[in-house]
């Protein structure tokens, strides 16, 4: 059903494959993992078997992350993400990229909109992500993975959010690139978007009960903001 633009006050945006591009990041590190072994590969190329497997990994690692919060422990997989972090285990925020369009589209929405991050990633994760690319002041609030009692795609995080913002959860709209954001969403009462510069297919969701679907999420400011 199309959106109900006079309804929201508020958006609320996935981080990783909505305005970070962690999934190319990947892509491209496993593809240099597997380079000695390219005379495997089609063309000689790992990449597509790379991307075929990071798609793969999408579904189950939410799954993954879904049961963690649901068996009480994210808070310590939290802490073990920290300190790989530290550890420099993990890269920072600057070693992935920003999706393209994503701080025009922040620039165009908050003059109109309350703005929130509602991501299933740890603090520091999120923080050094918008740090490197300038991208806090846009924030009224950031949800992180231990904000609220359970993460996407329970809706408390929406709550949460919105509780901040001090407005109704239904007056949110929530912006991500998986069925995990859209079932948040929808479980919380708020419209949702899909964006397909991430790894969600459109057919899955169609399927989960996205609003609207756009090809990236830098085509959400000329529906949002169009004059009627």
């Amino acid at each position: 059903m199309p959106l109900d633009i006079p309804r929201i006050r508020a958006i609320c945006f996935d981080i990783d494959g909505t305005l970070r591009d962690t999934d190319d990041h990947w892509v491209q590190q496993l593809s240099d993992w597997l380079r000695p072994l390219s005379f495997l590969f089609a063309e000689h190329s790992p990449r597509p078997f790379s991307r075929r497997l990071i798609m793969a990994m999408e579904s189950p690692g939410n799954t993954l992350q879904s049961l963690s919060d649901r068996l009480g422990i994210d808070g310590w997989l939290a802490k073990l993400g920290d300190l790989a972090y530290r550890r420099g285990i993990l890269h920072a925020a600057g070693s992935h990229t920003i999706i393209p369009g994503a701080k025009e589209v922040l620039t165009q929405l908050k003059p109109v909109y309350l703005l929130a991050v509602v991501s299933a990633r740890n603090e520091r994760n999120i923080r050094e992500f918008l740090e490197f690319f300038e991208l806090s002041s846009y924030f009224d609030v950031i949800v992180t993975a231990q904000s609220s009692k359970h993460t996407k795609p329970f809706p408390d995080p929406i709550f949460w959010a919105a509780q901040k913002m001090q407005i109704n959860p239904g007056a949110c709209l929530m912006v991500g690139d998986t069925t995990v954001d859209i079932h948040s969403g929808k479980a919380a009462g708020a419209q949702t978007v899909g964006v397909l510069n991430g790894f969600g297919e459109e057919n899955e969701l169609i399927r989960a009960g996205a609003d609207l679907i756009l090809p990236s999420v830098a085509y959400l400011p000329a529906i949002l903001l169009a004059k009627t």
